[in-house]
């Protein structure tokens, strides 16, 4: 949040299991999960020990260099340490300090449950129309 305030972008809430909005970031979650949580969480059991932030912290470094950025991405047909280096050079770098953050004026929320309806309600739309 305080990344997002200083350099002036916003961050989007999607809805969970929302494919189109958020396929991406489930299958990381999913990788993530499969190939270090649970792996760890196993170890540290093992051991007497329980996985905690402070636990996760301090061995995620290692699995990102020796594990997740040196296998080579399904999708990509590449190893993401080496996209990343390609890539670097197209990257602009962040500014030096954050632009002045706008005045923002006080919303009313809207529930999220209000957007979408059920298709029997749309069905009885066109069915009215028709």
């Amino acid at each position: 949040m305080a990344l997002a305030e200083r350099y002036g972008f916003e961050l989007k809430v999607c809805r969970p299991y929302r494919a189109k909005t958020k396929g991406k970031v489930e299958r990381f979650n999913r990788y993530l999960k499969e190939s270090f949580v649970v792996p760890l969480a196993a170890t540290l059991k093992q051991a007497g020990l329980k996985l905690d932030v402070e636990a996760a912290n301090q061995y995620i470094g290692r699995w990102l260099t020796e594990v997740a950025n040196i296998r080579v991405h399904a999708t990509t047909g590449e190893r993401p340490v080496v996209r990343l280096a390609v890539e670097q050079e197209a990257l602009l770098p962040l500014p030096q300090a954050g632009r002045p953050l706008p005045v923002r004026r006080p919303m009313r929320p809207i529930p999220r449950e209000s957007l979408q309806h059920p298709l029997a309600v749309y069905d009885s739309l066109l069915e009215v129309a028709a």
